[in-house]
């Protein structure tokens, strides 16, 4: 009997034994393509940074010192509502500092109107700003706070030798956004456009970085980090790669203005006029080395009462329409005209009452003719 037994517990135990190493091999057998599979795994490749390019590296140098000296301006305003009832509204714009005592650039149109003018620097300190001088025909204010330490500042740059695809950054507060960077290039030079005050902007810096609400009055950076412009307008509402600033030469001048004390009274162009060379020149009849064929004369302007004649008729080209038969301006006090904005950028540092040199083909005959800079007609702004 326990014979019979310890041969049923060793059949027992044998069949077990063989009923598992077969599982053991199914699963072996089931796994082993999955098994390979693993073998064959490798974690994912990553990417290790290998630094910034040097165009990246130069922006972000830019940034860290330029965000340091840009500003955040808020003005309220008192105004009147449809029931004349006074109202405070109050709106934002940018500003960059020009020295380490609190002197700050802005637009004019950020500030204008406004009793009482707040400034936010980079450390998000406040205080409020007076504004020490406007020149209102090129939408310029001066403005300047009183700070408890010296403050970080911009260097001012020299925008007459500005080349069209040259980098620039653009730096400031859009919609609110403090210390936001764009990056872009010149688009074109000598732009005209209509100002927030309704004026007549000339010799304006188009460009494609970027320009929002709230980016007026901040600075326009070449890739040395100095100030070439300030950020003034763009087409439209709202940004489609079309914004404008103001060439920073033309805001040296209200600077030497408060420096030496005077008044600012800027000149205008009283003209409209073509930028015209080479064949195009010479099938109207020109030196082919060109310049601004006048179309237009404002009455009361500096150029009318110098005697500067605009076209007698009008013929097409193309598709373009030009008006002929005015005077050609080819140099101004000596220097030649090779550019749309020429005549704008040569009076910038210029005040009324200065005397300018016109150089003109009329009729043929090459003549100097001496322009007196007077004040402005109300029609140029």
């Amino acid at each position: 009997m326990r014979l019979r037994l310890l041969l049923m517990t060793v059949f027992v135990t044998m069949v077990c034994l063989w009923l598992i190493s077969g599982a053991t091999w199914s699963a072996r057998h089931l796994a082993e393509p999955f098994l390979r599979a693993a073998s064959k795994w490798s974690e994912p490749a990553t990417a290790h940074g290998a630094g910034f390019t040097v165009e990246e590296q130069n922006n972000i140098d830019i940034y860290k010192s330029a965000r340091l000296a840009t500003v955040y301006i808020t003005s309220t305003a008192v105004r009147r509502d449809f029931f004349y009832q006074p109202v405070a509204s109050q709106s934002l714009g940018s500003g960059f500092l020009i020295n380490d005592e609190g002197f700050i650039m802005t637009n004019f149109h950020v500030v204008s109107g406004s009793s009482r003018i707040q400034v936010t620097l980079s450390d998000q300190s406040q205080y409020f700003a007076t504004a020490l001088d406007i020149d209102r025909s090129d939408d310029l204010a001066f403005i300047k706070i009183n700070p408890k330490r010296k403050l970080d500042f911009l260097r001012l740059g020299d925008s007459d030798h500005l080349q069209v695809g040259e980098k620039v950054l653009a730096i400031g507060n859009p919609f609110g956004l403090e210390g936001t960077l764009t990056v872009g290039v010149v688009s074109s030079i000598g732009r005209a456009i209509d100002g927030e005050e309704n004026q007549r902007l000339e010799g304006m810096i188009q460009t494609d970085a970027a320009i929002n609400g709230g980016n007026s009055g901040g600075p326009l950076l070449d890739s040395n980090g100095s100030v070439i412009g300030i950020n003034t307008a763009i087409l439209g509402q709202t940004n489609i790669g079309i914004g404008f600033a103001l060439p920073i030469n033309r805001a040296k001048a209200l600077l030497a203005d408060y420096q030496a004390g005077r008044v600012t009274e800027r000149p205008k162009i009283g003209i409209t006029a073509e930028y015209v060379a080479g064949d195009l020149a010479e099938a109207l009849g020109l030196p082919r080395r060109g310049g601004l064929l006048v179309q237009r004369v404002v009455q009361g302007s500096s150029e009318a009462e110098a005697g500067i004649r605009g076209a007698r008729e009008v013929v097409v080209i193309g598709n373009v329409e030009l008006g002929i038969g005015g005077d050609l301006i080819v140099a101004v006090d000596g220097q030649a005209v090779d550019r749309q904005d020429a005549l704008v950028r040569a009076i910038a540092n210029k005040r009324v009452g200065d005397v300018i040199t016109l150089t003109i083909v009329r009729n043929g005959k090459t003549i100097n003719v001496p322009m007196k800079l007077l004040r402005p007609p109300a029609d140029l702004g």
